[in-house]
Formats: structure tokens, C-alpha cells, sequence
């Protein structure tokens, strides 16, 4: 199995942190993939939602169970009453009586029969504790239903002497004073208001977060004057955004250092291998001398446009590139007698990037393969493939060198690291950047480098570039 090496950095796992914990960690960003904003804000959800439900059933609670314990005492009073009055009252007198108390109290007396038929009022908390006060009061014996005969009500049936009664109250008289149904309107709509409320909340707090992350990815696309608010009336907030301005204006001015330097070291250097290079071909008679020397000063020249090359700003405009084209482009330029490539990218494939970033990418490619893939013939054989994955094209470049050894390859895209010598026969001549500029390249342009030795020998890069539409 070739074994291959990413420019894809992995932060280090901390010695103290078990692999359960990580694996635990990791499932739940899996499971969770949430930002700090939705974070934020089901915390703030939950929070204030478990409060307002408890607050809400501890308040019906408290005001239900009182109300029925008060309205089961004033039912058990007007039965007391209705028995005392009945009871010294004759039977004449008691018809005209039960006919008055129904008129001033909205109450019924009616005999009780044997062949009565009833349900019981008790079935919940709130009925079980009105009942209980009822029997309280009445005695032992008192009887609550919620219907007698097939009619609706709070119906208390007692006894007065050996007569049996049943008393018929109005069941509005133990109701509470909200409903069921008035809670759960209530409920429902503070529960919509503190979701908003948490989502404006959650908002306020992450707003400074996202001003400091969409700056942050301006700085690292090389747009050096973002700059953050420092009259914000949070002081942490406003401590932040002042110390990332302040590296925002040492990295501007460090950029510009670097382009003022990188431009005097280029014009520097090139001035006087320019003259060399007329010295050289006027001065010089011997002709393979002349020669030599003409090559030294080309590899110097090369090796100033390798410097530049790696320090080249970062920001890139993608653009949709037609592959096979910019290949052709690049194949016709770079080939000679001592690197042959064959190219196998259909015309259909595209892929996003800058041109002339995608042209570096694979004319470094090809140059290393020149140094260091030559057979014994002095020709460099390079094959270029492509494949499709998702979103993606990677583009193949293998070659049918000796490979690196595979403690080398994750080296190599170091800067001034140069691989072992013995994949090639002469000996190497480049700065060590070239693999460093196509890898710092490609991941310019959102892509990926991976470095392998080829199953069958050779060595292979993998440049993998967004598809484009």
C-alpha cells in the first residue's frame, strides 16, 4: 500500500486527555454539529424554558388546591346548612324550603334512591383533595360524584338522621379561576417569546464573535485592512477588537516590508547577473565555459523567481478553468528531450482556480520529476491522470522514478528541503521550494496535496481542486 502524506495540518491531542474522552468529544461534534450562536441559544432556551414551566405549574398548583380546598369548606357548609334546615323543618314546610334554597343558591335537593346511579368525582389530584375536605367536614359516609342518574355536577350526597340526600352544586364553584386551557395559552405563547427573546440574546452575544471571525478570514485572505470597532461598550469586546487591530496593522505593515524587500532582493540580484551574463558572452571565449557559466546564471535566476514565487501574496480569484487546456499549455513549455509527459484529461473537466496559480502548480510538478525522476536514459517519463470524487478533482501526476523513501515524505513539502539525492543521477541544483510553492499553492486555492509513493514505483502527487460548476 503506497503510503501517502496530506497538507492538511491536525491540532496534537493533549497527553492528558483519554482516548475515551476524545472519541465521546468527538461523537458529540459529529452528532452536534451546532455554532456557538445555536449553542447559545438552546441553553438560553432551556434555561428559561424549564423556568417558566415550573413557574407556571407551581403557580397553578398553589392557586388550584387552595381555591378547591376553600370552595369544597363553602359547599360543606351550605349541606350543613341545607341538613340543619331540613331537619327542623316538616315535611310541608320542606318542599317550599328545597324550592327556595335552589332559587337564592343555584342548588339542587332531591331524595336519594337506591336505584341511583353515579360515578365518583375523585380522579385526579385536585378532585381527590376536594373530596377529602368534604368527608372532612360531612363525615365518613358523605358521598361526591360527578354524575347522578346520567346528570352532570358536583353532587354531595349525605345523610340527615336516617333520610338520604343528594345535593347538587354548581361545579363551576370549585373550577379554578384560569383553565386548563387559559394555561396552556399562556404557556405556549411565553414559550414562542422566550425562543425569540433567546434568539435576540444569543444574537447580541455572538454578533462581536462573528464580526471577529469574518475579519479574521478577511486577514487570512490577505485583505489586511479589516478593522474592528474599539468604541463597543462591552470592555472585553472592546479590548479584543483593539488588540486585533493592532495585528492587523503590524501584519499590513509587515506585508509591505516583505514586498519592498522582495522586490529590492529581485532587482538587486537580477542587475548584476545581467551584466554577468554580457560579461560572460563578450569576455569569455572559451565556449563551453561560456556556456556553463550562461547556465549558472540561468539557475540563479531560476532560483530568484522560486523566492518570489513562495512569497507571493495570498488572495487568489478562482475562476472556472478548463484543465486538459492549461495542461497543454503547460506540457508544450516544459518539454524536452530529458522530460517526456503524457496528459489523459478529457476536455469536460473543469476545475476552479487562478490560472496562472494552476500553471506554478504544474510546471513545479513536472520540474521535480525532471531533477529527480530521470531512468538511466536521461529522460524524465511523467503521466498525468484525473479523477472525479464528489466535488472534487484530483489530478495524478506520477512519475517512473525510484519514489523517496517514506521517512522522507512528509518532508517534503518543507521549504529548502530537498529529498535523497539518489532518485536522480546528477546532483540536485534547486532551492528546496518547489514542492513548498505548489503545496502553499494549492491550498491558496481551497485544494489539497497529497505525496505518495506509486504502488508500482514511482512517485506520485495528487492535487486535488474544487469541480466547478
Amino acid at each position: 500500500m503506497a503510503q501517502t502524506t496530506t497538507s492538511t495540518l491536525h491540532p496534537p491531542q493533549g497527553p492528558s486527555t483519554s482516548p475515551l474522552a476524545r472519541a465521546a468529544a468527538s461523537l458529540i461534534r459529529k452528532s452536534l454539529p451546532l455554532s456557538l450562536f445555536w449553542r447559545t441559544f438552546l441553553l438560553l432556551s432551556l434555561m428559561l424554558g424549564a423556568g417558566i414551566v415550573g413557574w407556571v405549574y407551581t403557580l397553578r398548583y398553589l392557586e388550584l388546591e387552595p381555591r378547591g380546598v376553600q370552595a369544597a369548606q363553602q359547599i360543606a357548609s351550605l349541606v350543613n346548612l341545607s341538613r340543619a334546615a331540613l331537619r327542623y323543618t316538616d315535611q310541608v314546610n320542606r318542599v317550599a324550603l328545597v324550592k327556595n334554597i335552589a332559587d337564592q343558591e343555584a342548588v339542587k335537593l332531591q331524595p336519594r334512591e337506591v336505584s341511583d346511579k353515579w360515578e365518583p368525582y375523585e380522579v385526579d389530584r385536585f378532585t381527590r383533595a376536594i373530596g377529602s375536605e368534604l368527608r372532612s367536614r360531612l363525615g365518613p359516609q358523605t358521598i361526591v360524584a360527578s354524575t347522578v342518574n346520567g346528570t352532570g355536577g358536583l353532587w354531595v350526597g349525605f345523610l340527615i338522621e336516617t333520610d338520604q340526600y343528594w345535593l347538587q352544586a354548581d361545579p363551576g364553584r370549585v373550577q379554578p379561576a384560569v383553565t386548563l386551557t387559559t394555561y396552556s395559552v399562556v404557556l405556549g405563547l411565553t414559550l414562542v417569546l422566550t425562543l425569540l427573546g433567546s434568539a435576540a440574546i444569543a444574537g447580541l452575544i455572538n454578533r462581536p464573535l462573528r464580526q471577529l471571525s469574518f475579519a479574521a478570514s478577511r486577514i487570512r485572505e490577505g485583505e489586511y485592512t479589516s478593522r474592528l470597532d474599539e468604541e463597543t461598550t462591552t470592555r472585553e469586546i472592546r479590548e479584543v477588537n483593539r488588540g486585533f487591530n493592532r495585528m492587523a496593522r503590524e501584519l499590513a505593515k509587515i506585508e509591505d516590508d516583505r514586498a519592498v524587500m522582495l522586490a529590492g532582493i529581485s532587482h538587486d540580484l537580477r542587475t548584476p547577473l545581467a551584466r554577468i551574463r554580457l560579461e560572460t558572452e563578450m569576455s569569455v571565449v572559451d565556449e563551453e565555459a561560456r556556456r556553463n557559466m550562461a547556465q549558472d546564471i540561468d539557475q540563479l535566476d531560476a532560483i530568484i523567481d522560486k523566492f518570489m514565487d513562495y512569497a507571493r501574496p495570498t488572495q487568489v480569484k478562482l475562476e472556472p478553468l478548463v484543465l486538459a487546456v492549461l495542461l497543454d499549455t503547460v506540457i508544450r513549455r516544459v518539454s524536452n528531450e530529458h522530460l517526456k509527459i503524457q496528459a489523459r484529461v478529457t476536455t469536460d473537466v473543469r476545475v476552479l482556480g487562478d490560472e496562472t496559480d494552476v500553471d506554478r502548480v504544474f510546471g513545479n510538478l513536472f520540474e521535480n520529476a525532471r531533477r529527480y525522476a530521470q531512468s538511466p536514459d536521461g529522460v524524465a517519463r511523467v503521466t498525468v491522470t484525473f479523477a472525479r470524487a464528489g466535488q472534487w478533482v484530483v489530478v495524478s501526476v506520477r512519475d517512473e522514478g525510484p519514489g523517496v523513501s517514506p521517512e522522507q515524505l512528509a518532508h517534503l513539502t518543507t521549504p529548502f528541503y530537498r529529498g535523497d539525492k539518489a532518485r536522480t543521477h546528477t546532483s540536485s541544483t534547486g532551492a528546496g521550494l518547489g514542492l513548498a510553492i505548489v503545496d502553499k499553492t494549492v491550498t491558496r486555492m481551497g485544494g489539497q496535496l497529497e505525496l505518495a509513493n506509486a504502488p508500482g514505483g514511482g512517485f506520485v502527487a495528487h492535487v486535488k481542486l474544487r469541480r466547478a460548476a
